[in-house]
């Protein structure tokens, strides 16, 4: 029942905010449309029908609660399918819940820790000082005096995130099943995906391990500081770190009034992204403002502080080294390698033909090369790669939309904070470090290195692998001779079969030629000597050669 409560609840908001206008004109539009008339007639006259549908939609996810506002923020990464003016509406959903208020801080604290806060905390805020879609942070100190916060799942947002995912897959199924929009965005693969992000965001000891991990990927990094985690205190559901001291990086007027280097900000950032993606393949894909701040300290060279690891990305070795590889080849304007590398790599079907793929690409790229480098959006161009890589059946992994989100986030900041920021003037030397790098014998040599120890402990079996492939290579040479004598030996009583039926065929025809003649005698003088002599060298032939 509690199924078809709350579906109930969502076709009444889809109702109110008049979202069936998605699917005007749309194979299955119709349907839908007679299933959501009843609730249309409640909100007939609703003022909400002035506003645009893209703005609709956005206050629609934003009522039906936090995962559909989380839902939204992920659609909005696909760009490659949606409207430019839908994905910036969702793409401006903000996380703005309200907190709760029981059960209180101190008991949620006994229960997921099985410790009583008096004994870790000196002090504990009463009341959180931020509220997200899936957790709340309240201040805390410990009794060492360290300042931290205390990081908290909402109580029962699980399941109520396993109830809407129920009805999210039936309504991603009935969409692409039926619409043409619904084939070409693929909701169910999108659900599926989502599932798993939101899922992993439960976890709150899996965002402490990402944490950890990235924290040790820019150990004494100037550009990057990452807070600790107190692991003596992180369970599924709470999670305990460092309290950071840092300026949200959207205040600009902030980092003005701290005298921060804006342009070094910016260009940091973007090599913070590229370092993560190609050194340390190990990225963190949620990079939005309100995860990200700077240290007071060193403003001429400024370093960033990154929160909230729940969503970390990374990419096979083959995807990573074709993404530099398109990557470099789109800078130097190199459009037939571009269309080479997709069907190399199989992001395109490899039966695509390269001259039309790299036709179609040059169509897209031209334009946009012909702007100042510092106006054009390295993410948009991406995004324009994609989506004509889409036109051949290019198939976008889950991977590659997480560094699309995170690299539209990158350079959208890095133009916030400075707007001549050139992203090609960072990345492209970046990326020829990499690959000289990728190329380098000292690579090739700490690769052997590192594999040495294997290598090693292979050695002594070495000699019987050999002696055994010895073995089976005489094996194989041995069944193929016998394939090879039984071929010879059937083909050779194939032959004797069908020589005894020419025989078989010869002898009953001279037979048949013989009883027309009295006798024998009158046969031999009836015929000349010759012709008996070529007819026997030819029965010969025919019934002992080949």
């Amino acid at each position: 029942m509690s199924f078809l409560f709350r579906l109930v609840s969502i076709l009444n908001v889809v109702a109110k905010y008049r979202l069936g206008e998605f699917l005007r004109g749309k194979p299955g539009g119709t349907a839908i449309r007679l299933l959501l008339l009843p609730f249309s007639m409640l909100w007939l006259f609703s003022k909400l029908r002035f506003e645009s549908k893209e703005v609709r939609l956005k206050l629609a996810l934003e009522e039906l609660g936090p995962i559909y506002i989380k839902l939204g923020q992920l659609l909005s990464t696909r760009r490659d399918f949606l409207d430019p003016l839908l994905a910036d509406e969702l793409a401006s959903l903000q996380d703005n819940v309200p907190p709760f208020k029981t059960p209180p801080i101190e008991s949620i604290v006994l229960k997921a820790l099985n410790i009583d806060s008096a004994q870790v905390f000196s002090h504990l805020d009463a009341e959180p000082f931020a509220s997200a879609s899936v957790a709340q942070v309240y201040a805390a100190t410990l009794h060492s005096g360290e300042e931290v916060v205390i990081k908290i799942v909402r109580p029962g947002i699980e399941k109520l995130v396993k109830s809407d995912i129920k009805i999210l897959k039936w309504l991603a199924k009935l969409i692409e099943n039926h619409t043409d929009v619904g084939k070409r965005l693929r909701p169910i693969e999108i659900i599926n995906d989502y599932e798993l992000v939101i899922l992993e965001e439960l976890n709150l000891q899996s965002e402490a391990a990402n944490t950890s991990e990235l924290k040790r990927n820019f150990e004494d990094s100037l550009e990057l500081y990452v807070p600790k985690i107190y692991w003596d205190y992180v369970s599924r559901g709470t999670m305990v770190m460092e309290k950071i001291d840092g300026i949200p990086v959207s205040d600009i007027p902030l980092l003005k009034a701290h005298k921060i280097n804006l342009q070094k900000l910016a260009e940091t950032g973007v090599n913070i992204f590229f370092t993560q993606v190609f050194e340390h393949n190990f990225f963190h894909a949620d990079m939005h403002p309100g995860n990200i701040f700077v240290a007071k300290h060193s403003p001429e060279n400024p370093q960033y502080i990154a929160i909230d690891c729940a969503i970390i990305g990374s990419l096979t070795d083959s995807d990573q080294d074709y993404l530099a590889k398109n990557l470099l080849a789109m800078l130097r304007r190199d459009y037939r390698r571009v269309a080479q590398l997709h069907v190399a790599c199989g992001w395109v079907p490899s039966d695509t033909k390269v001259h039309e793929f790299e036709s179609a690409i040059r169509t897209v790229c031209e334009p946009i090369f012909e702007k100042p480098l510092k106006e054009i959006s390295f993410a948009n161009l991406l995004l324009e790669l994609f989506r004509t890589a889409g036109r051949f059946k290019m198939e976008v992994q889950p991977s590659l939309v997480l560094l699309q989100k995170t690299l539209l986030n990158i350079e959208g900041l890095g133009r916030q904070l400075y707007p001549d920021l050139d992203l090609w003037e960072t990345a492209l030397p970046f990326l020829e470090r990499w690959q000289a790098k990728r190329l380098s014998p000292l690579t090739l040599l700490s690769k052997i290195r590192d594999n040495l120890p294997e290598l090693v402990e292979m050695l002594p079996e070495i000699p019987q692998l050999v002696i055994d492939a010895a073995a089976q290579q005489k094996q194989l040479s041995n069944i193929n001779s016998t394939l090879k004598s039984e071929m010879l030996a059937r083909s050779a009583l194939a032959l004797r079969s069908r020589r005894r039926s020419r025989i078989t065929g010869t002898a009953l025809l001279a037979l048949a030629l013989i009883s027309t003649i009295p006798s024998a005698n009158q046969l031999l003088n009836s015929i000349p000597l010759v012709s008996l002599g070529l007819a026997v060298s030819g029965l010969y032939l025919l019934c002992f050669r080949p």
